[in-house]
């Protein structure tokens, strides 16, 4: 699959059959995952594989409660947990060089993004999860100190295709020059 073709076709999957995702299918997303961009290459982020129905049960009860990816992330065969050590992308001798401050959550969506995108060229389905406790995330699956739980996602084959959302014109997002400037 072509890549413009990956990014315009990919969809936000909330239904999952129950197949297995095969070792060598998650393996390369999560290969893909690896090869994102990170600041001054840190690869500050990290990935839980989570299989366990009973966990991933309790990771479904962090969620938010009008969250539509709760049922996701039970009946999906697999759950992506993103996490990142704090205090490394973004930073310089210990000091964050912008001021935006740690880039982690930057670094993490691009590796997410990746894995989100080779899943759907592979067939398998994805939804970026955000909306949920991530301290109770955290003790779930025993993430340490300095390390962030920044997203889920669920991984496996479409039980039902997502819906393709409208997009916004190019001469609504697109400034020449300068902000506003079409």
């Amino acid at each position: 699959m072509e890549v413009i073709q990956a990014i315009k076709t990919r969809r936000s999957i909330r239904r999952y059959k129950p197949d297995a995702v095969p070792q060598e299918e998650l393996n390369a997303v999560l290969e893909a995952a690896r090869w994102a961009p990170s600041w001054a290459n840190t690869q500050c982020r990290r990935f839980i594989v989570v299989k366990n129905s009973d966990t991933k049960a309790k990771l479904a009860e962090v969620l938010t409660s009008w969250n539509p990816a709760r049922e996701a992330i039970k009946e999906a065969p697999v759950v992506i947990v993103a996490c990142a050590e704090r205090g490394k992308s973004g930073f310089y001798q210990g000091e964050a060089v912008t001021d935006k401050g740690d880039w982690y959550m930057f670094d993490s969506g691009l590796a997410m993004q990746n894995l989100t995108l080779a899943a759907h060229s592979l067939g398998l389905g994805t939804v970026h999860v955000g909306a949920f406790d991530a301290q109770g995330a955290a003790r779930i699956l025993n993430v340490p100190e300095g390390v962030a739980v920044v997203e889920m996602t669920p991984l496996g084959y479409p039980a039902k295709e997502g819906k393709t959302p409208s997009r916004k014109e190019l001469s609504e997002l697109v400034s020449y020059e300068s902000y506003g400037q079409k």
